[in-house]
């Protein structure tokens, strides 16, 4: 048994089965977050749903608030509602609350306290209802609360706040845009130091979304969000997941060391078994061990890239992908002698026969072990050095036992040639012999005298088979025949 062989196929069956390892890896991580995404957006859509539910069952059917009212109800529970949604789809737990007992507090959204104000009346971009609830509540920002506002309301006042007022006078007013009442009376909230800008942040929605009529498509477009977000992180993790430059390098790089390490090994064993010590080692030796070496890692390096590159972009399991590379190297070197003259056609042919057939060996043993053993790599080694020491033990049994038969078929096979020899020479004789009778007769039945014509006849037809009694054997029985 070839055991520096058997070394060499189990090392590289192990890098194949590890690249393959790095692959599962990525698939299975892959798999993992795409069954967890599936997850966030079945909860995030539930989110949603339950809250357009609960606003059309609680508020709308019951008219609660009124028509100036209700829209801060729908307000607060379409807050929940997407800003639940908006954490379960990244994969977070939900922690907006609403209240729902008109006290200090509407919202709680993980242990903060949010009081929310959407206030159109009046332009005063809801500041006069923040301004209220502090009379009622003076103690509510010192307990940590903190004030919401619809969305475009609070992007008009940092609009606002942005302007200098040497610039304000200067701002055209006839476009809407910019109201100078608005933008003083801003300016003279925040600058009375009761609410910092930092006290007031915006809702997910606008004053507009908020509405009876509208909360249906605010509610949708929040689900057409959700479900582009979903996408967007989909297609991250599957970008995520493909294989990468830097991973093929870390590929190459450890499979060359770990080939390269092999053969230095195997090289220092050949030496040792020549009888040379250690210390008899001399420059030659140790530059044909760094040769081996060197080759080795250049294998090796070429093996982890080609093995990671059709594990990854083709349809190759690493088993095959290992032993197609292995084939290579051991064919390219068969040629190499080819060309060389080293071996003639028929042997580069056979020797390339059996490099195939024993590296298809090394790659089923492989497959079939990682597949019983499924541990990465240890159940690669243990299929390929199982399957390959039946495989090498069967050769040689199985060599000896066709030298045997194949011996008593060439025997056989002699002794039916000797048989049939004979038997040949023995029907050629008898062919000659009847066909030199054939002959005479025949010459005789076409002779020119009518008397040997018709003697020639009879006995060719009596050669032939003819019985007797239906022959013409004389003149008169001719007359007879065609006259009476």
């Amino acid at each position: 048994m070839d055991i520096e062989k058997l070394v060499k196929t189990d090392q590289e069956q192990a890098v194949a089965s590890w690249v393959n390892y790095l692959n599962q890896v990525r698939l299975d991580r892959l798999v993992n977050t795409l069954t967890q995404q599936d997850n966030n957006m079945a909860g995030a859509m539930e989110s949603l749903n339950k809250a357009l539910t609960q606003i059309r069952t609680e508020i709308i059917d019951r008219n609660r608030g009124g028509t100036k009212g209700m829209h801060g109800f729908i307000a607060e529970i379409a807050e929940c509602g997407i800003g639940n949604a908006r954490k379960q789809i990244l994969g977070q737990e939900p922690d907006y609350h609403w209240v729902n007992d008109n006290g200090p507090v509407d919202l709680i959204r993980g242990g903060q306290e949010i009081q929310q104000k959407f206030v159109q009346s009046g332009g005063h971009l809801s500041l006069h209802a923040i301004a209220e609830h502090m009379k009622h509540y003076p103690d509510y920002l010192g307990k940590g609360g903190i004030y919401q506002i619809s969305e475009d309301h609070y992007e008009k006042i940092q609009y606002y706040l942005s302007i200098p007022a040497e610039q304000a006078n200067k701002m055209p007013t006839g476009t809407g845009e910019f109201s100078l009442k608005q933008w003083q009376e801003v300016h003279d909230f925040f600058d009375s130091g009761d609410v910092s800008v930092n006290d007031i942040e915006p809702s997910a929605i606008t004053y507009a979304d908020a509405q009876k009529d509208a909360i249906s498509g605010t509610i949708q477009r929040e689900k057409d969000h959700i479900a582009e977000e979903n996408q967007d992180m989909r297609s991250k993790a599957y970008q995520n997941s493909k294989p990468t430059l830097a991973e093929g390098a870390k590929v190459t790089a450890i499979s060359a060391a770990i080939e390269g390490a092999t053969a230095f090994g195997s090289a220092i064993v050949k030496k040792r078994k020549s009888g040379k010590k250690f210390s008899e080692f001399d420059s030659e030796d140790w530059n044909q061990i760094a040769t081996d070496t060197g080759m080795g890692s250049l294998k090796g390096g070429v093996r982890g890239l080609s093995v990671y590159a059709l594990t990854n972009y083709t349809a190759t399991p690493a088993a095959v992908a290992s032993a197609v590379v292995t084939a290579s190297f051991g064919i390219a070197e068969q040629a190499h002698l080819f060309r060389t003259g080293a071996i003639n056609e028929a042997t580069f042919i056979e020797n390339s026969e059996i490099l195939c057939v024993d590296t298809a060996v090394s790659a089923l043993s492989s497959f079939a072990g990682q597949v019983l053993i499924p541990i990465p790599v240890l159940g690669a080694v243990i299929g390929n050095t199982v399957g390959t020491l039946i495989y090498q033990v069967g050769k040689d049994q199985l060599s000896k036992k066709e030298q045997a038969i194949i011996n008593g078929y060439l025997r056989e096979i002699q002794q039916y040639d000797t048989q049939l020899s004979a038997d040949y020479q023995q029907a050629i004789t008898a062919i000659r012999s009847n066909f030199s009778v054939y002959l005479e007769l025949v010459t005789c039945a076409f002779s020119p005298d009518l008397q040997t014509a018709l003697d020639g006849s009879v006995a060719l037809a009596q050669s032939m088979g003819v019985p007797t009694e239906e022959l013409l054997c004389n003149k008169e029985q001719v007359v007879s025949y065609f006259m009476d």
